[in-house]
Parts: structure tokens; sequence; C-alpha cells
């Protein structure tokens, strides 16, 4: 896998710049978008705080709702139709969606971002604070109230050259995907319903934090359930020929020959998060939380494992599953193990589409001054909503929004001079691409 990434960073590296502008120059047009950008900063400053200190923990859904209600008149002002899509149905609070149609023929960008934060009403950390001309902190400030401001920077520049009506825009900022609703395909229904409209997807997540980077390639994931059980007798009869070892062992049989067999494979992982066992088990898999009882003079009867599947392509994920079944079906002795899997995210595969799409990026970005960018190492992406744009767009590129660090922590601190850079490369990078 890290040979075929590498091949297609190559081929991305060898294709032409675009002709709109030779390297290290900027149309007129595009100086008109960078100024429009700049200008635009003080109000994206304002906005991004206005929105870190509205809490949008993603089971707040009234807080959800009133970040989706500050960013609304923004795209209408754009000229977009914005509707709001009630998340009833999956259990969270809904979707953002906004369309403005573009000239006839005109390329269709997806623009992906959400509107949630992991930090709920009960958190300690609340509000936005500027530490210093460069930096501020705040829940969501990166991830991912920034990666919308940039969004709107990008569009207002546009808007203002006079060229946004050569794109057809849709945007999706769903409410839930710092915990996503279930059941999983209807809660992403209005996302890949956008995706199989659009020629482009771009997801304004803020990536690895580096602003030399963004995102052609993410994991997807699956949770998995292990169950295995023994026979309950007295401990001193252990290993007995016919009692067997237990439900424990078992496990632990299991888990390390996933460990040995599965470790070794780039760019796939799996980790069991919670584990119990003993003679009563209960596990509550939403809660991902239970209790087990039992006695050292016992040999265990249930063990519970609950973990999850990290795989870059689908192929590599069946394949994943497929080994991890062979291992546990070769029970101990007296003992039985079940294991099922959940899909979650599907993986964003790399793809010649991507590293072009990243290629005309870097391109853009050198041209503005701000260097080249490079594609982030996928066991550094997590999994983020624009994987369910795979294969159904032409080109994805994810991880250009506000960069910083600590994101989900309370160290959560925005690089503000990113936001300007992260909207002139999109903005510039936009209006390439709908003139190729």
């Amino acid at each position: 896998m890290r040979h075929l990434i590498a091949g297609l960073l190559l081929a991305a590296s060898l294709l032409p710049a675009p002709p709109s502008a030779a390297a290290g120059e900027l149309a007129p047009v595009e100086q008109q978008i960078v100024h429009a950008v700049r200008a635009g900063l003080p109000d994206g400053l304002s906005l991004l705080e206005t929105a870190v200190n509205q809490n949008s923990g993603t089971m707040n859904f009234d807080g959800v709702r009133a970040v989706a209600d500050l960013f609304a008149p923004r795209f209408e002002a754009l000229g977009f139709a914005v509707t709001w899509k009630p998340g009833e149905a999956w259990g969270r609070a809904g979707h953002l969606v906004a369309e403005r149609r573009g000239a006839e023929n005109a390329l269709h960008v997806l623009f992906i971002g959400h509107l949630d934060t992991v930090f709920e009403p009960d958190s300690p950390f609340q509000t936005y604070q500027r530490l210093s001309e460069t930096q501020a902190s705040g829940p969501g400030v990166t991830d991912m109230k920034g990666g919308v401001v940039v969004m709107l920077l990008a569009l207002g520049a546009l808007q203002d050259a006079g060229i946004l009506d050569q794109l057809t825009v849709s945007v999706v900022l769903t409410g839930d995907e710092e915990k996503s609703g279930k059941p999983l395909d209807l809660a992403r229904a209005d996302l890949t319903e956008a995706a199989r409209k659009a020629d482009i997807a771009i997801g304004f997540e803020d990536g690895d934090g580096n602003p030399a980077t963004a995102v052609v390639s993410r994991r997807g994931y699956s949770s998995w359930m292990l169950t295995t059980r023994g026979k309950a007798a007295h401990s001193s009869q252990i290993f007995r020929e016919d009692l067997g070892s237990g439900a424990i062992y078992e496990m632990a049989r299991i888990l390390h020959a996933f460990q040995e067999q599965l470790s070794g494979i780039a760019y796939l992982t799996a980790n069991p998060g919670a584990l119990l066992g003993g003679t009563e088990v209960v596990y509550d898999s939403e809660a991902t939380r239970g209790n087990a009882s039992g006695k050292t003079n016992v040999i265990a009867q249930t063990a519970v494992a609950h973990g999850d599947l990290r795989a870059l392509t689908l192929p590599q994920r069946e394949e994943a599953k497929a080994l991890m079944l062979e291992i546990a079906a070769q029970n101990l002795p007296h003992t039985q193990s079940e294991l099922v899997f959940t899909d979650g995210y599907p993986p964003l595969a790399p793809s010649e589409g991507n590293l072009e799409l990243l290629s005309l990026f870097s391109q853009a970005s050198m041209d503005l001054g701000h260097g080249p960018g490079e594609a982030v190492d996928p066991a550094r992406a997590g999994a983020a909503d624009i994987s369910f744009t795979a294969g159904l767009v032409r080109m994805a590129l994810d991880g250009v929004g506000l960069m910083g660090s600590g994101g989900h922590t309370v160290d959560e601190v925005a690089d503000l001079t990113t936001l300007s850079i992260q909207a002139e490369r999109m903005a510039v990078t936009l209006y390439r691409l709908s003139h190729r």
C-alpha cells in the first residue's frame, strides 16, 4: 500500500501546471481574489469568535442548530439556497445543506464541514480566547468552526471577483460528525446524495494541523465485538482435557494472534478498546462500559472485547475481517467464540484524481508564496465525512481548513495566520479548476 501511494504521488508531481498562470505568478483576477480574502479577514475572525462561543457539542441539539442559524445567513448572502435537514430519524440535531447553481455545465464542487464539536455543555472548555496576534483557543476553533469560516472566506472572495457563477457549489455541514447518528446510512444520506451530483469534494477539516499538508486518503473504520465462552469449573481443574482453558485464555489467544498477524500490515490497525471477563459479564456496547464478576478459584465462563478496525481501502478491510474471523474460529478445546463486525465510516482510498487535485492545490499555494502542499500520511488521518464521497466524485481533498493543534482537547489552539492562507489557496484553486 505504501508503494501504491508513493507511485500516485510521483504521478501527481508530473502533472502540468495550471495554464492560467505560470509558476510563481498570479493572474489579475487571482490577485483580486487574494485582496478580497484579506479584506474579509476582520469579519471572518469575528464570525469565528461568535461561532466558538456557541456551544455545539453533538448532543446539544439546540446548540448545533444555533451554529447552523449563525452560518446560514452567510451562505444566503452569497446566493445559496439554505435548508435545514432535521435529524430526528438518526437521533441527532440535523444538517445544514446549501446549494448555489452556476452557469450551465459549470464544475460542481461539494464543500463538506460540520457544526458540532466534542465539547458538550458540561465541558470546562467553553469560550474563545485570543492568546496573541496569531493564536486563539476555544472549543472547535480548528475542528471545525474555523474550517467553515475558511469556506466562507473563499466563496466570498470568488463572489467579489465576479467568478462564483462559474461554479455550482453544494455545501453539507453535518451536525453529528463527532458522534454519528444511527443508522449511519440515513445520517449520511444528504451527504452521499450531494456527492453523487458533484465532480469534486473538498473537506475543510484541520487534517494533521500542518499548513504544508492536505489529506488525499483517510482510513475507514469498523467496530468489532468478540465474545468467547468456556466451561465454568473449579480453577484447580483448568487445562483438564474435559474442561479446557476457559473464556479468558481463549480471548487472550485470539487478541494475541490479532496483534501478531495484523500489526505488520501498512495502514491497518485492530484495537481492542474495552475488555471484560469472568463468570458473568454485562456489557453495554453503546456506552462502551459494563461489569464483570467472577472468582479467582473459578474458570472464566465468558469474556467480551470491543474494538475497532481501521483500513485504507475496502479490499484491505475485507481481507482483515476474513483473517480475524479465521483466527477466532481456531478455538481452544471446550471454548467457543463469536466475532461480529459493524461497518462505520468507509475509507477514502488514495486515487489519481485525489493526487491531481492536491497537485493543483499545491501549485496554487506556491504561486501565492505559501509553499507546496504535501499529502498527509494516512496513518495520521482519522475518519471524516469526506470518506462518504469515495467512488462518487472524480477528485477529493480534505484537511484544508484552519490549522492549529490540540484538537479534541482543552488545549485546542488555532494558528490564525492560516485563516487567510487556506482561503487564498482554495479560492485560487477553485478559480483555476473552473477554467480547465
